[in-house]
């Protein structure tokens, strides 16, 4: 029987890991044939998140230029590179252009055709447009994929799961609100990709409170102002008189950052300077396991500070106090305190220093005397935010956007690192479009939306849900529908998909954090025992791998690609010893199915 790969997911990252399965394949298989079976209910290449059934209202939060499906000499891998057209080179369109998502669809969708062409010739990929349902196999033979609605499983010598974002089982609180709602007659629309979810049920003019101020919510609002029916005349809003009121809070108490509006020129901050491979090697070499705070933290602090500091002195010079050289050679020595009265020294405007502190926590003992107040405050924080995103002159932050990249491609390889960090690092560098950022404060002021404050509470009391803030004390507002704006956390425990919940029972390990436990040197599946599972691997945002993106900025280093690439050398190279010897497990008998 032909050798067989299952790979569980035909979204952008099943379509990266065929791209490198067709580019590694003439090295490393040169077997009689191989069966690639691409297991997915959506579309190969665009999967679920990208399909073309959605609304083109919704806009990427990249710029076309800034968006590449393939890889270039930046990529650290042992496979070859094979280079392509970004998303705006493909589609001939302006590279400053946010295009909407079903265009990255079609692109996509494309790429994966791209892909398919260039597999050897002997090398076949059968899409089964189904749910796969388990996994599931002895260690050391031939694995079963079950299927949904399909009686006999599909055989494979190895599964590579490529699932993107999951739908999840409500966790505690989300039940007590879900339950509350229905004995109420409410509204509670709890995580959910926005795109799905059903919004008919927001009334319009009847007020709404929305938990979560990310992605998510900036989609929501979309879809329930231009989407219904609203539009935009310079930067006024033109309401239709369809839309709910919005009321929106999270944490912070603010939008994410926006996309820097400008282009880089001159020399980038030589990186990792700080924290590169051997920090990272350190780390693992460890006896005892790294606390993220104490040992990893730092080390990233003092990276982006690197990045930051470099670009201000050599651009920027007038604006400093101190030569480069001698701000490097302090910078390189000192620790905690010694830089930040070395910066307090050497760059007199506080503007120009870095504060990941103060970033995180912009809100924080800030308060307002009246929630009317607290609108004018915070368009203002948006208004400055987008003046500052859009201006060269603090050319810094963009070089701490590319410390943020090189730093997330570090911290791949260490996996465990807990939650805090990917929403860090999207509050920071995966914001929303300028444009939408503009919208918002028009929305504002046509009174379609309100800001709520940081460290939003929501209560069920008296029959409403009543959400009130630490920015403005003693206010509070009530409604009787309540959206919570985020993706569901990607927890094996609590995963919908019943694929993940059966690896867990079979031995896969989560992370405390509930993510899947996998080897970082290929993305094999980890056991309780931490050995690599020698047929099944995993790559996506649910295991401890997890990286910005299934794609990636052109020339920066792109660890989804390292990632498709060392999976796919590992899983040619088994399927080629399999081919080699003659050893391929035989099909299983009626008598041997898992029942």
């Amino acid at each position: 029987m032909r050798p067989s790969l299952v790979i569980v997911g035909a979204g952008p990252r099943g379509t990266g890991l065929i791209e490198r399965v067709a580019a590694n394949a003439p090295e490393l298989y040169a077997g009689s044939g191989l069966d690639i079976h691409l297991v997915d209910p959506h579309p190969p290449g665009a999967g679920r998140i990208w399909r073309a059934a959605q609304s083109p209202l919704l806009w990427m939060n990249s710029h076309a230029e800034d968006v590449t499906m393939f890889t270039d000499e930046t990529v650290a891998m042992e496979g070859p590179v094979r280079e392509g057209p970004t998303l705006h080179e493909w589609a001939r369109i302006d590279g400053r252009t946010f295009a909407d998502r079903q265009l990255q669809g079609a692109y996509l969708r494309w790429v994966h055709e791209q892909a398919v062409a260039d597999l050897p010739p002997g090398v076949v990929v059968h899409h089964h447009p189904r749910r796969a349902l388990r996994v599931s196999g002895p260690r050391e033979g031939r694995q079963q994929v079950w299927l949904e609605d399909r009686p006999r499983p599909l055989l494979a010598d190895l599964v590579v799961l490529t699932l993107g974002h999951l739908d999840a089982e409500l966790d505690g609180q989300q039940v007590e609100l879900a339950e509350y709602a229905r004995a109420h007659g409410l509204v509670h629309l709890p995580p959910d990709f926005t795109a799905d979810s059903d919004l008919s049920a927001l009334k319009a003019g009847e007020p709404v409170l929305v938990r979560g101020f990310g992605l998510a919510f900036v989609d929501l609002m979309v879809l329930l102002t231009e989407g219904r029916g609203g539009r935009y005349e310079g930067d006024t809003y033109v309401p239709s008189g369809q839309e709910p009121v919005l009321y929106v809070g999270s944490r912070r108490g603010v939008p994410y950052h926006s996309k820097i509006g400008y282009d880089w020129s001159g020399e980038r901050p030589p990186l990792p300077r700080f924290f590169g491979p051997p920090e990272v090697e350190a780390l693992l070499a460890r006896p005892e396991a790294f606390d993220f705070r104490r040992d990893v933290w730092p080390l990233v602090e003092k990276e982006l500070g690197f990045a930051h500091y470099h670009r201000l002195f050599t651009v920027h010079p007038e604006r400093t106090l101190m030569s480069w050289a001698d701000f490097e050679e302090k910078y390189a020595a000192g620790k905690g305190a010694d830089i930040q009265a070395l910066v307090a020294s050497a760059v007199p405007d506080p503007a120009d220093r870095l504060d990941l502190e103060a970033l995180d926590h912009p809100l924080d003992g800030v308060r307002y005397g009246s929630f009317d107040e607290f609108q004018e405050g915070l368009r203002g924080y948006v208004e400055r935010d987008l003046s500052r995103r859009h201006d060269p002159e603090y050319s810094p932050d963009l070089a701490v956007f590319l410390g943020l990249l090189s730093v997330y491609g570090q911290l791949v390889r260490l996996g465990g690192i807990g939650p805090w960090w990917h929403g860090f690092f999207s509050y920071l560098a995966s914001g929303p479009p300028g444009p939408r950022l503009r919208q918002m404060l028009a929305l504002s002021r046509a009174g379609v939306l309100k800001f709520l404050g940081a460290d939003m509470t929501v209560s069920a009391e008296g029959g409403v849900f009543r959400a009130s803030s630490a920015t403005v004390p003693g206010a509070f507002v009530e409604a009787r529908a309540l959206v919570e704006a985020r993706l569901p956390e990607p927890t094996v425990g609590r995963a919908r998909d019943t694929l993940l919940r059966e690896l867990h029972a079979d031995g896969a390990v989560e992370t405390p954090d509930g993510l899947l436990r996998v080897d970082p040197a290929d993305g094999r599946l980890l056991d309780r025992g931490g050995r690599p599972h020698p047929r099944r691997f995993a790559l996506g945002p649910y295991t401890d791998g997890r990286t910005p993106g299934a794609f990636t900025r052109p020339r920066t280093g792109g660890p989804a690609f390292r990632q498709n690439d060392a999976t796919a050398r590992a899983a040619l190279r088994f399927l080629r010893e399999l081919a080699g010897s003659a050893a391929a497990s035989p099909p299983l008998t009626p008598e041997e199915v898992p029942r």
